[in-house]
C-alpha cells in the first residue's frame, strides 16, 4: 500500500488518469475531418454541376466535331464547335508563364533558402507573396497599357494590340511568387546535415544548392510548378484583358488567341440564353479545363510520391 501511494505521490499517470477522454482532441479531429469533408464535397459539387450540361451539349453537338475541329464560332452562322482554338491558345500562354516563371522563381527560391540573410528571407518572402495578392485585373491593364506598347517597340517581329505573348508573360509574373515560396519551403525542409556534408567535401555554396539542395527538394519543387502550371492555365482575367477573344488556332504568339478560360468569361458575361446549345458550350469548355487541370495533378501526385525524399 505504501509503495502503490508513493507511486501516485510521485506524478506517475493512474488507469483513472490514462483513461479519462479528451473532448478538445476529439474536437479538433472533427474539425479537421468537416474541413477535409467541405474540400472534397466543393469538388464533388464541381463535378456534378458541369457533368449534366456538359451531356446536354454532346447529345446536340458531335464529340468528334468538338475534339478535333480547328474552328470554334457558336455565335458564328453556322455555328463550329472546334475547341482546339482555345486549347491551343491556353497551352501557349500557359507555356510561356512556364518559361517566366520557373527560373525566376527557382532562381529567388535559392536565393532565398541558401543565400540571403535571416533578416533579407523575412522582408523579401512576404513581399515576394504580396505579388500573389494582386488582383489580376491590375495585372491584365498592366499587360495592355505596358507590356504590349513595349514588347511592339522592342520586338523585330508584328505584335497585335492583344496577343498571346504579353498575356503570357504577366501570367508568368504573377505565378512567380507560387514557384518561389512553395520551392523555397521545399529547400528550407532539407537536412542541414546534407549541406555541411557537401561542405566538408569542398564543394562550394553554388555546388552545394544545385546539386545537393535542389535534388534532395525536387519533389516539392515539382509540387510548386505544377501547382503553378494549373494556376496559370485557369487564369481568365489576364488572357481575357490581353489576350483578345479572337479563338485563331495558330502558333503566332503574337497575334490575338482566345483561352478556355478567357471564353468562358465572354460566354458567362453575355446575353446567352440559359438551356441552349451555346450556353451549354460554357460547360463543355469548362469540364474539358477541369479534367486538363486535374490530370496535371495527378501527375504531379505520382512524381511527388516518386521523387520523394525521406529523412530520419
Amino acid at each position: 500500500m505504501a509503495a502503490r501511494h508513493s507511486a501516485t505521490a510521485s506524478g506517475a499517470p493512474s488507469s483513472l488518469a490514462r483513461s479519462r477522454p479528451r473532448y478538445g482532441e476529439a474536437l479538433i479531429k472533427a474539425v479537421l475531418m468537416l474541413a477535409a469533408l467541405v474540400s472534397i464535397a466543393t469538388t464533388i459539387g464541381i463535378v456534378v454541376s458541369l457533368l449534366e450540361p456538359t451531356l446536354r451539349f454532346f447529345t446536340e453537338v458531335s464529340a468528334l466535331e468538338f475534339f478535333t475541329s480547328t474552328n470554334w464560332g457558336p455565335l458564328f452562322e453556322p455555328p463550329t464547335y472546334g475547341v482546339l482554338p482555345l486549347v491551343s491558345a491556353t497551352l501557349i500562354t500557359t507555356g510561356i508563364a512556364v518559361v517566366v516563371a520557373v527560373p525566376l522563381g527557382l532562381a529567388a527560391a535559392i536565393y532565398l533558402s541558401e543565400y540571403a540573410r535571416p533578416r533579407v528571407r523575412k522582408f523579401c518572402k512576404p513581399a515576394l507573396e504580396v505579388l500573389a495578392g494582386i488582383p489580376t485585373v491590375v495585372f491584365g491593364f498592366f499587360a495592355l497599357s505596358f507590356i504590349t506598347p513595349l514588347l511592339r517597340g522592342v520586338l523585330p517581329f508584328e505584335i497585335e494590340i492583344f496577343n498571346a505573348l504579353s498575356a503570357g508573360l504577366v501570367v508568368g509574373f504573377m505565378i512567380i511568387p507560387i514557384v518561389a515560396s512553395l520551392s523555397e519551403d521545399a529547400m528550407a525542409a532539407v537536412p542541414a546535415g546534407l549541406r555541411e556534408g557537401s561542405y566538408a567535401l569542398g564543394a562550394s555554396k553554388m555546388v552545394t544548392s544545385l546539386r545537393v539542395v535542389l535534388p534532395a527538394a525536387f519533389s516539392g519543387i515539382v509540387a510548386a510548378v505544377i501547382l503553378a502550371i494549373s494556376r496559370g492555365a485557369g487564369e481568365t482575367m489576364i488572357v481575357y484583358m490581353a489576350g483578345g477573344g479572337q479563338p485563331n488556332f495558330t502558333l503566332d504568339i503574337g497575334k490575338a488567341m482566345q483561352t478556355m478560360a478567357a471564353f468562358i468569361a465572354q460566354a458567362g458575361s453575355g446575353d446567352v440564353p440559359v438551356g441552349t446549345v451555346d450556353y451549354n458550350t460554357i460547360f463543355a469548355v469548362g469540364s474539358l479545363l477541369f479534367v486538363m487541370t486535374f490530370l496535371m495533378n495527378l501527375v504531379s501526385a505520382r512524381l511527388v510520391r516518386k521523387f520523394r525524399e525521406v529523412y530520419e
